[in-house]
């Protein structure tokens, strides 16, 4: 079951991190292409864009993050390098959510819109794929910046909503 889980949030994660790095190029590179000046070319740019999107990149996204999940809780993994690598993955949705909003104004505003920086998101998508293969392939011990943190972020505060509050 785990070995499983953990093939199919590889393959998936793997799918998304190439997704990641091809729809930027796609956006930047072939969004500016002569051919995409006509209605046929821009056409087919507004399909490609859309179906690289919505039928392989984001459902990748989510069977790897539904799958990393089902791993965390299978294991019952609590490593302060989970959590780092969990913070990462954040990141990694925030880029995918940004491609996603540059992918629908490339479709709404043909002509009038140039692609700002879409290759911007290639450096900060690869540095969250490096990032995520170390922690979870050196799995490093982050207690030294755990220790460095303030005492009131480390320590529970004791501080709870009273079971009075907290609706059944």
């Amino acid at each position: 079951m785990i070995a499983l889980m953990k093939g199919i949030h590889i393959v998936a994660l793997s799918l998304w991190c190439a997704g990641l790095v091809v729809l930027p190029v796609i956006l930047q590179i072939y969004g500016r292409r002569e051919e995409v000046r006509t209605q046929a070319g821009f056409s087919e740019f507004r399909l490609l864009v859309h179906a690289a999107y919505t039928r392989i990149v984001t459902p990748a996204a989510i069977v790897a993050i539904a799958a990393g999940t089902v791993l965390i809780f299978a294991r019952g993994l609590t490593a302060p390098w989970l959590m780092a690598k969990l913070a990462v993955v954040a990141a990694m949705v925030l880029i995918h959510a940004w491609l996603g909003h540059l992918a629908t104004r490339s479709a709404e505003e043909r002509g009038s819109y140039s692609m700002p920086l879409a290759l911007a998101s290639l450096p900060a998508s690869l540095t969250c794929m490096a990032a995520v293969l170390y922690l979870v392939l050196a799995k490093p011990d982050l207690q030294p910046l755990i220790e460095a943190l303030p005492r009131d972020l480390r320590v529970p505060q004791g501080r709870s909503i009273p079971s009075t509050l907290v609706p059944i």
